[in-house]
C-alpha cells in the first residue's frame, strides 16, 4: 500500500509545475516562485512517503 504522503506529494509537485508554467507564460514572478516552492514541498513529501513505505516493507 502506497503511503498517503507519496500520493499527496506527487499531486503537490504537479500543481507546482503547472503554477510555475503559468507564471512563466504570464511573466508573473510571484506565481513562478510559488510554483517552485510547491514543487519542492511535493518532492520532500514524496520522499518522506517513500521512506515510510520502505520502513513498512521492512517490518513485513
Amino acid at each position: 500500500m502506497t503511503d498517503h504522503d507519496r500520493i499527496e506529494g506527487s499531486a503537490k509537485h504537479m500543481k507546482g509545475e503547472m503554477k510555475e508554467g503559468v507564471g512563466k507564460l504570464t511573466g508573473d514572478e510571484k506565481l513562478k516562485a510559488e510554483g517552485r516552492a510547491e514543487e519542492f514541498e511535493g518532492k520532500v513529501q514524496n520522499t518522506v512517503g517513500g521512506i515510510k513505505d520502505a520502513v513498512k516493507d521492512d517490518r513485513h
